[in-house]
């Protein structure tokens, strides 16, 4: 308010200098002399309508930018709650990890900006037995601490999501076929290294079952996934608990 009326008063005493120095010029060019009347014309109608109009339009001013600042504000908190909201509904609800069509879709994505990578499709062993025997709630759990496993078997960087019920996919940017068999194999004993008690002090095994392939130049997201799911159904054939990428296997010991 204050800075309001100082910029009303400038203009209010600007305008009267203006209106002075046109009628000490105008009055006696026409032939007339410069009384009182004429002095307090020229000097109290240019204050207060300078001073009026002037803080009127400051105020006005002020309360465009006002409103300018706070559309700006209200929005950046939409941008900001559309942003969460397509971040929430990017992701599985249980294992916090990219749901199925957002982990295909970032897949799609890395897959346009390199041709090299690596793709893991990781399937828990045994999981329906799990869940008839301790029920979902317990399975859930088990399935929690099998995701916070492969967390810790990747690297920084790679994409994770969860893309079935008890399936997970890694896509491993930039792997070669050796960094995805240490990555794959890292996944696994993680995952062995798990002591699920369920019930009283009995450790019930969580294992995995990987299947992987390395990108081919050409690939495209299809062929990749059936690629990987050839070999996942070869891990599970030959007795679970193992990762098999390409044509290589790596069981447990």
């Amino acid at each position: 308010m204050n800075r309001i009326f100082l910029k009303s008063a400038a203009i209010a005493f600007a305008s009267v200098a203006a209106s002075l120095l046109l009628t000490l010029i105008v009055v006696p060019a026409m032939g007339f002399s410069v009384n009182r009347t004429i002095w307090l014309t020229s000097t109290v109608c240019p204050l207060v309508l300078a001073w009026i109009a002037g803080a009127y339009t400051f105020w006005q001013s002020d309360k465009l930018k006002s409103a300018h600042r706070d559309l700006a504000r209200t929005h950046a908190q939409l941008a900001a709650t559309h942003r969460r909201l397509a971040e929430k509904a990017s992701r599985d609800d249980m294992t916090g990890m990219l749901n199925r069509e957002s982990f295909f879709a970032a897949l799609d994505g890395s897959r346009r900006k390199s041709d090299r990578g690596a793709l893991l499709i990781i399937d828990a062993d045994h999981f329906k037995a799990i869940n008839d025997s301790y029920g979902h709630l317990t399975g859930d759990e088990a399935l929690l601490l099998i995701a916070s496993a492969i967390e810790r078997g990747v690297r920084s960087g790679d994409v994770l999501g969860r893309i079935g019920g008890e399936e997970f996919g890694a896509f491993l940017i930039g792997a070669t076929e050796q960094e995805a068999k240490r990555v794959a194999e890292r996944i696994r004993r993680e995952v062995e290294l798990i002591r699920f008690r369920p019930v009283d002090e009995r450790t019930v095994p969580l294992t995995v079952s990987i299947g992987g392939t390395v990108c081919g130049e050409d690939s495209n997201v299809s062929e990749l996934m059936r690629a990987a799911d050839r070999r996942l159904y070869q891990a599970k054939h030959r007795g679970r608990n193992q990762t098999i990428l390409d044509k290589d296997i790596s069981e447990a010991a």
